[in-house]
C-alpha cells in the first residue's frame, strides 16, 4: 500500500490561496446576443467604475449608492464567475467586452415576425458553438418574405425565405398546376 501524501502546512494553503488565480477569457453568454447588449453591458461597467472612484474619493462617513446591475450584467457575472466589486475582475471584463465589440463577427438575421426569445437563444447558441464563439446576432424584420429567414454577413447573403423557395421553384410548381386539372378531368 502506497504512503498517503502529506498535506501540505496551513502556512503554504494561506499562501496558496492568496495568489491570484489565473482567469481564462470571459465568453459571452446566449441572452447577450447581439452589439447593442455588449454596449450596454460596456455602459454599466463604466458607471460602475464611476461610482467606486467617487467612493474612493469621498471622505469617510459618506454614503455612496452603486448602481443596480441589469439582469443581463448579473448573467455575464455568473456565467464567467467574476465579481464587479474587484478590480481585475472589472478590468478583464471591460477589455473582453471592447473587443467583443470592435472584432466579434456580425450576422443579421431578418424574420417575418419577432421571435422568441427562447428561439433567439437557442440560435445565439448553436452560432457561437458552430460558428464562432464570439459571434453577434442582429435581428430585423421582413413581414414580406413569410416564413424562414434572410441571413447576411460582412461578404454573404443567404435567403432561406419561402418566397425565395416559390421563386427558386416556380418552374415546378406551374407544371405541377397544370398537370393537375387534366388529372381531375380523369
Amino acid at each position: 500500500m502506497a504512503p498517503k501524501p502529506a498535506e501540505k502546512p496551513a502556512a503554504h494553503r494561506a499562501v496558496a490561496a492568496a495568489q491570484p488565480v489565473r482567469r481564462k477569457t470571459p465568453t459571452l453568454p446566449p441572452i447577450v446576443a447581439s452589439p447593442t447588449d455588449v454596449g450596454r453591458l460596456m455602459n454599466e461597467i463604466n458607471q460602475l467604475d464611476e461610482a467606486l472612484l467617487q467612493l474612493k474619493l469621498r471622505a469617510g462617513g459618506e454614503s455612496v449608492k452603486l448602481p443596480k446591475t441589469s439582469r443581463l450584467m448579473d448573467l455575464t457575472l455568473e456565467h464567467n464567475h467574476l465579481n464587479m466589486l474587484v478590480d481585475a475582475d472589472r478590468k478583464l471584463l471591460k477589455r473582453f467586452l471592447e473587443l467583443a465589440w470592435e472584432k466579434a463577427p456580425r450576422l443579421h438575421f431578418s424574420f417575418s415576425a419577432d421571435p422568441s426569445a427562447a428561439f433567439l437563444e437557442k440560435l445565439v447558441t448553436w452560432l457561437r458553438r458552430e460558428i464562432h464563439p464570439h459571434v453577434l446576432v442582429t435581428v430585423g424584420l421582413q413581414p414580406g418574405i413569410g416564413a424562414g429567414c434572410i441571413m447576411r454577413g460582412p461578404s454573404k447573403y443567404f435567403d432561406f425565405s419561402l418566397k425565395q423557395t416559390f421563386i427558386n421553384q416556380r418552374q415546378l410548381l406551374v407544371d405541377r398546376l397544370a398537370i393537375a386539372p387534366a388529372e381531375a378531368a380523369k
